[in-house]
């Protein structure tokens, strides 16, 4: 019983959720992996892994390392590519009434129009999230993501070729991540999604060398959880686009931060390796949350910090 509250939230642009509650891309699979353990359908949205124009075999192991309240990764966007997402994988997500949306990634800005194009026709796909912000390749990713110029040039291209919904991916490396954000609206995006994982290193001084192929890779975890309220709290303010909220969630308490902090929604990432079912336990944690405070639809708490 949800006693009438209502946890539906508005992205703009047709794409609207059950709830304020997605996954991050990367620790999630294709969604299907976890069908066996949660009931995808309760979720506001997932968002698939990322997805390229050709197939991507990711980094040389050592990829990843863990770190105090978090970890370090360096997969490298390793996938199938986008003609294997739409002819094996696309097929059994249909089913599913909550929304799939699918990360987009590339070495170019042709390679990111690529892939939209290929994806545009799948009706069951109401947005996707374009990352500029991977540390995690040598070629595009990231460097799309740091500057003003670059955020612009891959959004306004995609969104050419993209005809619903299209969310990016802000990189935290950047000195004002605000100045990133006001770009990629200003080139067409609906939404913004932040923060993708902080550069970051480790090393193993028994070995005297880096834990990681790439010598550095992403942090993500509780640790990044205070920036990553920070900087929505900064973009939320900034921008007039919705903003959704990422960064080392665990639980409802800390989703409520991003939201209070100005998100609309929010994605749970590594969360994800440690308990499976956290982001349904953390929409029954919001939802619990409003029957005790008397809050009968969650969008009225948004932004009130």
């Amino acid at each position: 019983m949800n006693d009438n509250i209502n946890l539906g939230v508005d992205l703009g642009a047709g794409l609207r959720l059950k709830n304020p509650v997605l996954t991050a891309s990367g620790t999630f699979g294709f969604g299907t992996e976890f069908a066996d353990l949660i009931d995808l359908n309760r979720l506001g949205g997932f968002i698939v892994k990322g997805t390229t124009l050709e197939p991507r075999q990711g980094n040389d192991a050592p990829r990843m390392v863990e770190t105090p309240m978090g970890m370090i990764n360096a997969v490298g966007l390793q996938n199938k590519g986008v003609d294997n997402f739409v002819e094996k994988i696309y097929p059994s997500l249909t089913g599913y009434d909550s929304e799939v949306i699918v990360n987009v990634s590339g070495a170019s800005v042709a390679d990111y129009v690529a892939v939209a194009e290929r994806l545009a026709p799948l009706d069951k796909i109401n947005a996707i999230e374009v990352n500029i912000s991977c540390p995690n390749v040598k070629a595009g990713g990231m460097a799309f993501g740091t500057t003003t110029a670059g955020a612009t040039e891959v959004t306004a291209a995609v969104r050419r070729a993209w005809p619903r919904h299209l969310m990016v991916k802000l990189s935290p490396n950047v000195t004002d991540i605000t100045e990133i954000a006001l770009a990629a609206e200003g080139a067409g995006a609906d939404s913004v999604s932040l923060i993708n994982t902080l550069l970051a290193m480790a090393i193993d001084v028994e070995r005297r060398r880096p834990c990681l192929s790439t010598i550095t890779g992403g942090l993500s975890g509780p640790a990044v959880r205070p920036v990553a309220v920070r900087m929505v709290w900064q973009v939320a303010n900034k921008v007039s686009i919705p903003v959704v909220g990422l960064g080392g969630i665990t639980c409802a308490e800390d989703a409520l931060q991003f939201i209070m902090a100005g998100a609309t929604a929010v994605q749970i990432g590594t969360a994800n390796f440690i308990d499976p079912a956290v982001t349904v336990k953390t929409v029954d944690g919001i939802l619990d949350y409003c029957r005790r405070h008397g809050i009968s639809d969650i969008n009225t708490l948004r932004g009130i910090i």
